[in-house]
């Protein structure tokens, strides 16, 4: 995949920080920094996930940009709209086509960027930026049994954190050809119809 210039848009930008080898931040097209981006990048710092997240956040903040959409007045419904645009399954219309030539995300991308955008959006909450979004990414389901399995203590746990941006339906895709294989001791035979 070749490398572009970006030129009057967002970008994320490498940082050479004092006790880190490696750090990322966005920056405004005159070089500044995006604050409230950089704030939540931080809180990332020295983690895999920074230069993702920086990724991933850079190009719902063109969005948003585009959008004329404000901090202070995203709603879920937005964030909705903006996941169906980059690939995820909603019923609702999405509006102009967003990264025209771009292939949608698939699951694991849209499940990180589910992540991302509620983590954004759950620390500006905590700085008293749109509580009401805030409060509605905040919300709780009932564990499942496999939660309760996967959990130290989980006979006890009463509900576990839920994301709505994130995708819905299975994980894993079966191949194409998976109804005609089956899995014996390690080895593959085919069934015989």
């Amino acid at each position: 995949m070749a490398r572009q210039i970006v030129i009057g848009q967002l970008r994320v930008q490498k940082l050479t920080r004092k006790d880190v080898l490696r750090s990322w931040t966005i920056v405004w097209p005159e070089g500044t920094v995006h604050p409230e981006a950089d704030r939540f990048l931080r809180r990332h710092e020295g983690a895999g996930t920074q230069r993702t997240y920086a990724y991933l956040l850079v190009d719902h903040l063109r969005w948003l940009d585009r959008e004329c959409l404000g901090l202070d007045v995203v709603t879920l419904r937005d964030l909705e709209r903006y996941m169906g645009i980059v690939g995820a399954e909603v019923a609702m219309p999405l509006g102009e086509p967003w990264r025209v030539g771009k292939r949608p995300y698939g699951h694991d991308a849209l499940s990180t960027a589910a992540a991302c955008l509620k983590g954004f959006y759950l620390h500006q909450a905590s700085l008293g930026v749109n509580g009401d979004l805030g409060r509605a990414l905040s919300s709780t389901r009932l564990p499942s049994r496999a939660d309760r399995r996967r959990s130290f203590l989980g006979h006890v746990k009463t509900q576990m954190p839920s994301n709505p941006l994130g995708p819905r339906g299975p994980h894993r895709q079966a191949p194409e050809d998976a109804s005609d294989r089956f899995v014996l001791l390690g080895g593959v035979v085919d069934r015989e119809l």
